[in-house]
């Protein structure tokens, strides 16, 4: 097998000119890395986007820097704030959040791994779980997951840039209050214009730019929060004026606190759930694995907790600021009186905002849709309908509805848990970390990954029979409890949990019952053995 360096001149390694794969373009995704592509990659199933990088040039500043635009956000601000005011003390909430965040680590690596090892996103390294067809399905659930939460990301960033337009503009008030479509303010339609532009803009440029964006947009992040924080400690009177102690309610005994600490770790969990079961996207540009691992250590347990730290120096200080406890930074910012500091926040928040949304909702859905129908969508086009698709929905019109929310996003996200299992099953248990890449990219039916016409039925019954419960513990406990019949809330907080174990438990138990994962030798030349990296 020919194996070709897909480049602006289509030159194979024999000095062959070659066609290039119908639909690919000479500037797609990858316009830092260079692909590989052998003579025999099927073209619905490869194109310069979703094919082996022929290097990894991620170090681990970059992977750190991934986290910082993940974790530096208005959502993450709030999630943090949020947990203090579950009725446990201030320790056991940093307690609960370092022991979720380290856990969020281990995880993370276990997903990184196999793309990291094979230079391949997400969607591609599901078809040795789920066949070379079949892992459209994973695909699709994670695409359209994206799509909502980069529609409902885009929305919150524009109400703060509503904020700014507000304080600086007097005419953006009659444009605010006076016309609306589609449910939607003139001023709120012009506020996400321009940050849809502004996405799609930094996305058109490919990776290398991504890379750069969130190299910058998370320490710019940091330094407004620190800044931020001196600021209202110094306009509350010192450290002295504050209390830190942000818990609320009636105080529990330490039995009591233990299930709520619990509680608070799952949240932790689940809130980075789709950056997790997105990160193979990201890790496979990386240079080694252990620089994914180190990556990963200083932007989850050490950055997190610092970010968490700030934030409860910002809450805190509200309340002799302002005489209230503000949660949102927007809010805060808003508060403040000077024009500078309300522009400059705003902007920091935004732009933090516009950087979780690139990492977590936009890059993982172009590399989805792309992979549904590589001939034809290339990365930039999945990127673009993933893009729309977050308008279609008017995220404006649903998001302020719980039940909307509930019913679909919950829904939705209920899957994430059992795709995560499946995939760590997969390539952990039953494959002991080995791929045949170049079978990812055959549709010969002799291929390792074509198992049943292309689907991996084990794989599709896992999804199924861990997708139920998940879904049952997402989206019933809710209207049981308006019904007045059993409160299952905290049974919620564990549906990632609990689909997650099911689809490891059940795929696992399949493929030992009726396998259909060929066991791969570690010294075959053809195969890449995950058990020999750093």
């Amino acid at each position: 097998m020919t194996t070709a360096i897909i480049d602006n001149g289509f030159t194979t390694s024999s000095g062959t000119r070659r066609t290039p794969i119908h639909g690919r373009s000479d500037s797609d995704a990858s316009n830092d890395s260079e692909t590989i592509i052998n003579d025999g990659y099927h073209p619905r199933l490869a194109n310069k986007d979703l094919t082996p990088l022929k290097k990894q040039t991620w170090s681990w500043y970059n992977i750190f820097a991934f986290w910082m635009s993940d974790v530096h956000s208005v959502g993450g601000y709030v999630t943090a704030g949020s947990l203090f005011a579950l009725g446990i003390a201030s320790w056991q909430v940093f307690l609960a959040l370092i022991v979720g965040i380290v856990i969020v680590q281990a995880l993370v690596n276990l997903v990184a791994k196999p793309s990291q090892r094979t230079g391949v996103p997400f969607p591609v390294t599901m078809r040795s779980v789920f066949g070379v067809k079949g892992a459209n399905i994973p695909a699709i659930i994670r695409g359209i997951i994206a799509v909502a939460w980069y529609g409902v990301q885009t929305y919150l960033a524009s109400e703060s840039l509503n904020i700014i337009f507000l304080k600086f503009i007097p005419g953006a008030h009659a444009l605010a209050t006076g016309y609306s479509f589609l449910g939607l303010s003139a001023l709120g339609w012009i506020s996400y214009g321009i940050l849809w532009v502004a996405q799609a803009c930094v996305f058109w440029k490919g990776m290398d730019t991504i890379r750069k964006f969130t190299d910058c947009a998370g320490p710019l992040v940091y330094a407004v929060m620190f800044i931020l924080a001196i600021y209202l400690v110094i306009r509350a009177g010192g450290f002295g004026a504050i209390d830190l102690n942000l818990s609320s309610g009636k105080p529990l005994n330490f039995m009591e606190s233990i299930p709520v600490m619990i509680t608070a770790i799952a949240l932790v969990v689940s809130y980075f759930s789709g950056p997790m079961l997105n990160f193979g996207d990201f890790s496979r540009y990386c240079n080694s694995y252990k620089a994914v691992k180190k990556g990963n250590f200083w932007g989850l347990p050490v950055n997190f907790v610092v970010f968490s730290l700030l934030t409860v120096i910002c809450a805190s200080a509200t309340v002799p600021v302002f005489g209230e406890l503000i949660t949102d930074p927007i809010k805060t910012v808003e508060q403040i009186d000077t024009p500078f500091a309300i522009l400059l926040g705003g902007i920091t928040f935004v732009t933090a905002t516009v950087g979780i949304n690139i990492v977590a909702n936009f890059v993982s859905p172009a590399f989805d849709f792309s992979h549904v129908n590589p001939q034809k969508i290339n990365w930039r086009t999945g990127g673009m309908i993933a893009a729309v698709g977050s308008v279609i929905i008017t995220p404006w019109n649903w998001y302020s509805n719980d039940q909307a929310i509930h019913y679909t996003l919950d829904l939705l996200g209920a899957l994430i848990g059992p795709l995560f299992g499946i995939l760590v099953a997969g390539y952990f248990i039953v494959a002991h970390q080995r791929i045949a890449i170049d079978d990812l990219f055959t549709m010969n039916p002799k291929g390792r990954y074509w198992y049943h016409n292309g689907f991996n039925l084990n794989a599709v019954l896992a999804l199924v029979f861990a997708g139920i419960p998940s879904i049952c513990c997402a989206v019933l406990p809710s209207p049981l409890k308006q019904m007045g019949i059993i409160d299952l809330t905290a049974l919620s907080n564990f549906s990632w949990f609990i689909g997650a174990g099911l689809g490891l438990a059940i795929f696992t138990l399949l493929e030992r019952h009726h396998p259909q994962i060929v066991m791969l030798a570690a010294d075959d030349p053809e195969v890449n053995d995950g058990n020999d990296a750093e």
